[in-house]
């Protein structure tokens, strides 16, 4: 089987910044940073969370996530409180980070049901409760690790209704969705696609569009965009970039690169560096 997550992490990472360990009392608001998502471990409750019109009421050991930022409050018993763990999440490249882009608004999982996440917030927990030397840098890389086994949950169970994830969840589609995103330079055609994920023409472009919700074509440039910011963000001249995502000439990059971000290159890269 391919490994659906490795090329996704190793371009678009995540990482994650432990902000509070311990008991939470009383009311508490997140206001939800610009570019900021949250990662929330309840060890335990009972915990009220409020965000928007909707509300959640925890009483077992549960996670939290908040892949966008979004304001929440929390409500708890004023003096027992609610265990837990919490982290700010970066996503490279924001909100266009295709991982961030493909998770639902909030997701609430007991932690008993993440598969093989046992042991890893066993360990967590004991770090983030203890004041141990490196322990913030461990806490850290812990969070990292669940928020790759939340991902690897909501693939395999097919919770994710719709947009990446949901091609990801595909036993077919999921190998050609890889595919791009492995060799995103290749002159793509539909019947090269189709073949790898060992399906006709019509019947590939009818389920790729069903469960992503566009064409393959559009998501290839959507993949090709998005590397183009990474690169262009890290200073890398366009010519070399548009060599490396698939587009023979930086006229044909711009254009593509228009019609996704609404911005040439050019003046996206001044809006994004103003100085």
């Amino acid at each position: 089987m391919v490994d659906r997550l490795a090329v996704l992490l190793e371009r678009f990472s995540v990482s994650a910044q432990v902000f509070h360990a311990g008991a939470l009392c009383g009311i508490n608001t997140l206001p939800g940073e610009d570019g900021i998502g949250q990662l929330h471990l309840v060890r335990r409750g009972p915990l009220e969370v409020f965000h928007g019109q909707q509300a959640l009421r925890i009483v077992s050991p549960s996670l939290l996530l908040y892949p966008r930022p979004m304001p929440h409050r929390f409500v708890s018993d004023d003096e027992r409180g609610a265990d837990m763990a919490c982290a700010n999440l970066r996503f490279e490249g924001g909100v266009r980070n295709p991982i961030c882009a493909a998770l639902p608004d909030v997701v609430c999982l007991p932690l008993d049901g993440i598969f093989g996440a046992g042991e890893v917030l066993a360990l967590l927990f004991e770090e983030a409760f203890n004041e141990r030397c490196g322990r913030t840098a461990l806490v850290n890389r812990l969070f990292e690790v669940v928020m790759i086994q939340v991902l690897r949950q909501l693939m395999e169970t097919g919770e994710v209704r719709g947009g990446m994830l949901a091609g990801l969840s595909h036993p077919r589609l999921r190998n050609a969705i890889v595919a791009m995103h492995e060799a995103p330079a290749r002159d793509w055609s539909l019947d090269d696609l189709a073949g790898v994920a060992g399906m006709s023409r019509s019947v590939f472009a009818a389920q790729f569009r069903e469960a992503l919700g566009i064409t393959p074509g559009q998501y290839l440039q959507g993949w090709r965009v998005g590397l183009a910011q990474q690169a262009l963000k890290r200073g890398r001249a366009l010519k070399v970039v548009a060599d490396e995502v698939g587009y023979g000439s930086e006229a044909a990059l711009s254009r593509a690169f228009k019609a996704h971000v609404g911005l040439s290159p050019r003046a996206w890269r001044q809006q994004e560096n103003p100085g």
